[in-house]
């Protein structure tokens, strides 16, 4: 055999010829979109699909810095107004002209939307009145110093007003509202299964190289990197560690990796008050009056468990970044003397004795199995780990959508999330997972937890109010500093993403982790 065949047979696989693919690609996603409305449910699979469609005023490039997407300029002209300069000639795909008017018409919807298991109101609440000066100029108006209005709006995808009142997720889904800006035509999807896309002839930007794409739903890691080697697939994202090794010697795979801006972490349920937690109970499975969980010492002692760097050398194998923060070094926000806490079982056991648990007690962790790399791995191996410090850990891993649909209503009293942190900088996590649950204010969209601590939403009201942005840093780590103090949530690491294709084709690794068609290339 050739080695790039031994390394294929060594995988189990058989690998087919690779047909030409002319100028359409097949991608191969790890996690179904909950939704084809571009509003309704702040999930990274859901950002990566509707992207193709829809454009946001404020766009990111691969290192999540902000550059100019819908809007050419922004800038703030007094403490409440920024100002955004639009594109002109750009059009929807129904042959809209984009204006103002939709700008107004975007924000006005997003709030409303039905439903919504993580709203986009988080990055929308800011904005207490919009002033159309021109068709090309608009002015956002904010309640007070609201510096980080460009960072939240690059998170806010536009749709055209003539959809008009309430436009209902199902007809974005059959496509009838499936009209944006974007690249590409969303010409039919399937919820679960695959959506298919048509370049847009009318785009005002560069035109991607694909004419058409097909994006499928593969949550099966063995099944993805199988279709890659078949050749049924052209690319897919998050390539399964144990896989990855032999792929970097298959001459007709190439990889792309880089280091991603999600947090992966454990939740602990906060949300039923002095009352008892449903998946605990006494070392003897007895009832309990209370749950453990809201004592700060059996959260820390849960915490002290678990061994980080076993966990990223032996189950991420080495795909992963131990932490004790929202983010890793050189973001806005990363705080020099949050280390990943320390692996000390012993400590744990004397924190718990000294919470009044002595002899531990009974606990079901659950996660996903079908979501995150190395997901329902993971959760087993922390179930070992709080087994050996007397806290007996049955772990349940289960499909996504079966599992968030239980999270989303608090069902599960320890469980494993992680958020991608799309801005790059640490209000976003402040504001999404820890704050006080806000349907008002739009914050704590995704505290499903519902932690409360009112001295880390006063820190975080501060860091939004502040102008300076240095100031404004300083004062985000200290509010960190609190929530992990606090053990709020237990961190565990920042995922590192790998992209695999077929040879002759490249991809710039995202720190976002999205999968965007346009920037999957032909090798120069």
């Amino acid at each position: 055999m050739r080695g790039w065949q031994a390394a294929v047979a060594g995988l189990g696989f058989s690998l087919a010829a690779l047909p030409v693919h002319a100028q359409s690609l097949t991608m191969g996603l790890s996690a179904a979109p909950t939704s084809a409305d571009p509003h309704y449910h702040t999930f990274t699979p859901n950002n990566s699909l509707v992207a193709h469609v829809f454009e946001t005023l404020v766009d990111t490039d691969a290192h999540a810095r902000l550059i100019p997407g819908l809007a050419e300029s922004w800038k703030l002209i007094d403490d409440e107004t920024w100002e955004f300069k639009l594109r002109k000639g750009v059009k929807f795909q129904n042959g809209d002209a984009f204006t103002g008017e939709d700008v107004a018409y975007t924000l006005d919807r997003v709030p409303r939307v039905l439903n919504s298991p993580g709203s986009f109101s988080v990055y929308t609440k800011a904005v207490v009145g919009v002033e159309i000066v021109d068709p090309t100029t608009v002015r956002l108006k904010t309640r007070g110093i609201y510096p980080l209005l460009s960072n939240d709006l690059a998170q806010v995808f536009i749709i055209p007003k003539s959809l008009g009142p309430n436009p209902a997720t199902e007809d974005f889904n059959s496509g009838k509202n499936a009209v944006g800006t974007g690249p590409y035509r969303m010409t039919a999807y399937r919820p679960g299964d695959r959506a298919e896309l048509a370049l847009y002839d009318g785009y005002w930007g560069t035109k991607p190289h694909w004419k058409n794409v097909t994006v499928r739903m593969v949550p099966n890691d063995a099944a993805r990197t199988a279709g890659l080697l078949s050749g049924d697939l052209d690319f897919i994202e998050f390539v399964p560690t144990a896989d990855a090794t032999k792929l970097r010697g298959n001459k007709a795979v190439h990889l792309e990796e880089g280091d991603s801006l999600r947090f992966v972490y454990l939740m602990l349920d906060r949300s039923r008050g002095a009352g008892p937690t449903p998946f605990i109970t006494g070392p003897n499975g007895e009832t309990l009056t209370t749950n453990p969980l809201n004592d700060q010492r059996v959260r820390l002692a849960l915490s002290l468990a678990i061994n980080r760097p076993a966990l990223v050398e032996r189950v991420m194998e080495g795909a992963a970044r131990a932490t004790g923060q929202f983010l890793a070094p050189g973001s806005v926000g990363y705080t020099p003397d949050l280390p990943p806490p320390p692996y000390d079982p012993a400590k744990a056991k004397a924190l718990l004795a000294e919470a009044g648990f002595p002899n531990g007690f009974r606990i079901t962790l659950h996660g996903p199995n079908d979501r995150y790399v190395n997901d329902a791995k993971i959760v087993q191996a922390i179930g070992q780990m709080w087994s050996r410090i007397g806290v007996q850990t049955n772990v349940d891993a289960m499909t996504w959508t079966t599992f968030v649909s239980r999270a989303n209503k608090q069902e599960f009293s320890a469980y494993l999330l992680a958020w991608g942190i799309s801005s790059g900088e640490a209000s976003n996590p402040l504001r999404s997972l820890v704050h006080t649950y806000d349907p008002k204010l739009g914050w704590g969209a995704v505290n499903r937890a519902r932690y409360s601590n009112p001295e880390v939403d006063a820190l975080v009201a501060k860091a939004m109010a502040t102008a300076d942005d240095g100031k404004r840093e300083q004062v985000l780590i200290e509010a960190q500093r609190k929530v992990f103090a606090d053990v709020a949530l237990i961190p565990l690491h920042i995922q590192k993403n790998i992209w695999g294709m077929r040879a002759g084709l490249t991809y710039e690794p995202r720190a976002d982790e999205e999968s965007l068609a346009m920037f999957v290339k032909p090798a120069k």
